[in-house]
């Protein structure tokens, strides 16, 4: 009589990897022109809208600004009024295009925030502007709350909205 041993876990050995059946590599070289157009799509892609983004860095910093100024609350909401024209100024001067607008004043100035707003903007915005720039700080400190948010929603509204010529 033979007694056979029975399998034991231990004696199994992990088979070795074959090589597949295919290569990775492509086939044809019409598969490469393919990879390198798609390649160079996606890094021209990135490259504009990195640019995209580095030129509109003045747009977001001016938000900010404005956002914080517009938080203002007690003493410091007269400064933050008064800096509220200077801020849209240097706006229109940090843009990529360099329009020169150091100097325009009044309804040349109106004009050009027209010009450039993707909107209608209100008819005595830049005069209220220039009051909130001028006027002695007892006017300033009788604005009502209605007045300061609409001139605070136009220049947001402007900066966001302006046209860049490219």
């Amino acid at each position: 009589m033979t007694t056979t041993a029975t399998p034991s876990i231990d004696q199994l050995r992990e088979l070795a990897p074959g090589t597949p059946p295919f290569s990775y590599l492509p086939q044809t070289w019409a598969w490469l022109l393919l990879g390198l157009v798609l390649l160079t799509v996606v890094l021209v892609g990135v490259t504009v809208r990195w640019r995209h983004w580095a030129r509109e860095r003045y747009r977001r910093e001016a938000l900010q600004r404005l956002d914080r100024l517009a938080r203002v609350e007690g003493n410091e909401r007269l400064a933050a009024l008064r800096e509220l024209p200077a801020l849209l100024k240097r706006v229109a001067l940090s843009m990529p295009d360099a329009p020169p607008v150091a100097s325009l004043a009044g309804a040349q100035w109106q004009a050009f925030l027209q010009q450039r707003a993707g909107h209608r903007l209100p008819a005595g915005f830049v005069h209220t502007l220039q009051m909130i720039a001028y006027a002695p700080d007892a006017h300033l400190l009788a604005l009502d709350v209605q007045q300061v948010a609409v001139l605070f929603s136009t220049s947001r509204r402007w900066i966001e909205e302006h046209h860049v010529a490219v």
